[in-house]
């Protein structure tokens, strides 16, 4: 559920109390996870009211209609991210009480599910939560906006998941909007036919500015939060233009007639982007924004190609979703990883990169793979099973993990390039995904995980792919670079470079602060004071963000590193002298003596197109 284009950090949510009110009917099915095999209720309605914005403070009721006497109640252990984050450690109270006012008996069962009982003759449920987290994985109310993702602050009825649900806001302060993908009716009510498809709609409230567009026989909508002087809205529509079209266009698809996007720009830290199935919500530093350090199209281009990966051709192993633990998956390379690869393509197409801006990126990819050790132990199918370890700070480790976005990505771009070798040009990449989007997607089936990627790809080309799939996904064998790269005439040319050593290394897990995880022995940085578990606020005069990585990469051996940084003891600012070391490196290089065909295949490679005219589709 959640999404990270690359150099992306994310953010867990903390935050503003919620009072929620549920409303039920008739008993149904209940599966282990909480999963109704047929709703008993024909309608659930929350009334959310922003009481109070100064104390991140939400009030919230819904109504039990006469009939069972029972109703459990669960609030989510995880969404948007990969993560069980426990949105029940906020929920400060949880109460019950019949028609007449007069209390009714509520007891917890586990940390996240309640029940009530003697309600058969109506009842109302209350509870408060605490949410104010930033960002696109989180929930936030405060005086200046209300971002909300209702999985985690809004319990659902066990035996009513399925049921049609409403929700209306109440006590929006003065001039705030709404914004959100549900639909609305004239009594100032949003709707949704069930429970995920509720939660699966962002809400922004607040002053935001707003514009929209047609492209393609779609409207969309485009919210900003920020500071008008930090963006230009008719530049960031214009992009859009370009991605929305290069993605529909290479999908032949468009499976909505609204599609909403939704912009943070805050000051400091700030990172990310969490997919929807008729929106998606971004998050991009002010500063990073301005000194294009985390390009804007490139995430944005990643969460609209989500729209089909992900939310429409999805793995088996996601479905249903499990609000109450875990769900593991094999099949997050793809899902996740192969959408960097589609982004790529939408990018090129789009017109918004070009040829050695794309190399180049891809080269840069390859390194960050080839630098971590754990890519000899760890395929990228055990990378999307561990993805629920990602909050470790020791899993994140290049000896420890490898990642599903970065190997994903390559893995879409080696399978993009084998389907065309084996089909003689006649498939690619955007027929595995069209093939996909068209019996699996249109269909209302999920694809069995990496061996319903595999079958796509062998549908297309009309190949066998065992081998490819057992050695590069299943498994961790070298990946041999230039067979990979010599149909389309690049061979990869290794090389190493001096860079400077910080002599320490760090990581955050999402809005978490930076800690020090490792810092060389005899290193300038342990000289200085610097200590493993230190937490890191500034680095060269900056927050420590999700781009903190750019200030450090831009240092040449002997330059000055300053920090501040934190520990039991107090804030203290250390500094020293940047060491060096010698680090690989990567470039794609035309092989010599490139052919006509070579050239024929990358340029259609470059288009996101099968090269033979009368290329297999779907």
């Amino acid at each position: 559920m959640k999404c990270q284009p690359r150099n992306f950090a994310f953010q867990v949510v903390a935050g503003a109390l919620v009072c929620v009110v549920l409303s039920h009917a008739q008993p149904s099915a209940v599966s282990p996870g909480g999963q109704n095999t047929s709703s008993a209720l024909d309608t659930v309605s929350y009334n959310i009211s922003l009481a109070d914005p100064e104390q991140h403070l939400v009030e919230v009721q819904i109504f039990l209609p006469a009939g069972r006497a029972e109703h459990q109640l669960q609030l989510p252990v995880w969404n948007a991210l990969y993560q069980v984050r426990d949105f029940s450690q906020y929920v400060n109270w949880v109460r019950a009480k019949n028609r007449a006012g007069r209390p009714l008996s509520i007891r917890k069962l586990d940390k996240s599910r309640w029940e009530v009982t003697a309600a058969q003759n109506g009842a109302t449920v209350e509870y408060e939560i605490f949410v104010d987290s930033a960002g696109p994985f989180g929930a936030q109310l405060n005086p200046h906006h209300a971002f909300l993702n209702l999985a985690e602050i809004l319990m659902y009825p066990a035996d009513g998941r399925n049921a049609l649900m409403t929700v209306r806001f109440d006590h929006v302060p003065d001039g705030w909007h709404v914004g959100t993908p549900l639909a609305s009716s004239q009594d100032g009510r949003f709707h949704a036919e069930n429970y995920d498809r509720l939660v699966d709609s962002p809400v922004e409230m607040g002053n935001f500015q707003e514009s929209d567009f047609d492209e393609g026989g779609g409207h969309y909508r485009v919210i900003v939060d920020a500071d008008t002087a930090d963006y230009d809205m008719t530049k960031i529509v214009g992009r859009l233009h370009k991605i929305t079209a290069a993605a529909t266009s290479w999908m032949n698809d468009r499976p909505f007639d609204n599609y909403m996007f939704v912009y943070h720009f805050p000051h400091g830290p700030a990172g990310g982007g969490m997919e929807h199935a008729f929106s998606t919500a971004l998050d991009v530093s002010a500063e990073s924004l301005k000194e294009g350090s985390i390009p804007l199209e490139g995430v944005t281009a990643h969460e609209f190609f989500h729209l089909w990966n992900v939310k429409r051709i999805r793995p088996q192993t996601l479905e249903p979703v499990d609000y109450t633990k875990e769900n593991y998956t094999r099949a997050l390379w793809f899902s996740e990883g192969v959408t960097s690869s589609a982004e790529g393509t939408i990018l090129l197409r789009a017109g918004l990169i070009d040829e050695p801006h794309y190399l180049a990126e891809l080269a840069g990819q390859i390194a960050e793979l080839q630098r971590r050790p754990a890519h000899l132990t760890q395929s990228a199918e055990e990378s999307s099973l561990d993805s629920w370890l990602e909050g470790d700070a020791y899993y994140r480790r290049p000896q420890r993990s490898i990642s599903y976005y970065n190997k994903g990505e390559l893995l879409g771009v080696m399978l993009d390039l084998k389907v065309r070798e084996v089909s003689q040009g006649r498939a690619s990449l955007r027929e595995v995904f069209e093939w996909m989007n068209q019996n699996y997607a249109k269909k209302g089936r999920f694809f069995a995980d990496s061996d319903g990627v595999r079958e796509a790809a062998e549908a297309v080309s009309h190949a066998d792919l065992k081998d490819f799939f057992a050695k590069y996904v299943a498994g961790t064998e070298e990946i041999p670079w230039n067979d990979v790269f010599r149909g389309v005439g690049l061979r990869l040319v290794e090389g190493t470079t001096t860079t400077a050593n910080a002599g320490f290394s760090a990581s955050r897990n999402f809005d978490g602060p930076m800690k020090v995880e490792a810092v060389a022995a005899g290193s300038e940085a342990e000289r200085a004071g610097l200590e493993v578990g230190d937490t890191i606020l500034e680095i060269q005069g900056k927050p420590a963000g999700q781009d903190s990585r750019q200030p450090l990469a831009r240092l040449n051996p002997g330059d000055t590193i300053q920090l501040k940084a934190s520990r039991r003891h107090g804030e203290r600012i250390l500094s020293w002298k940047a060491g060096s070391r010698q680090e690989i490196t990567f470039q794609l290089k035309d092989v010599d003596n490139l052919t006509t065909e070579q050239r024929a295949r990358r340029a259609a490679w470059l288009k996101g197109e099968a090269q033979t005219a009368g290329a297999a589709r779907p």
